[in-house]
């Protein structure tokens, strides 16, 4: 069917708008986004094989 997600959505909780908005931004200089960030981070938590831990972006520069 069109406009369906392959798995469920799961919404995360408790996270301010400013929060999500810098990681939003962070992911994106990674080249990365949010879902695949978190789905790495889990990954490397559960200890599933050949998972790593992501790494930081590197800090914006300063205006």
């Amino acid at each position: 069917m069109a406009n369906q997600h392959r798995n469920k959505l799961r919404g995360v909780r408790n996270v301010d708008d400013d929060l999500w908005d810098d990681f939003g931004d962070a992911t994106a200089r990674d080249g990365s986004d949010r879902s695949a960030t978190v789905r790495r981070f889990m990954e490397w938590y559960v200890r599933r094989p050949g998972a790593e831990h992501p790494e930081r972006p590197v800090e914006p520069e300063a205006p």
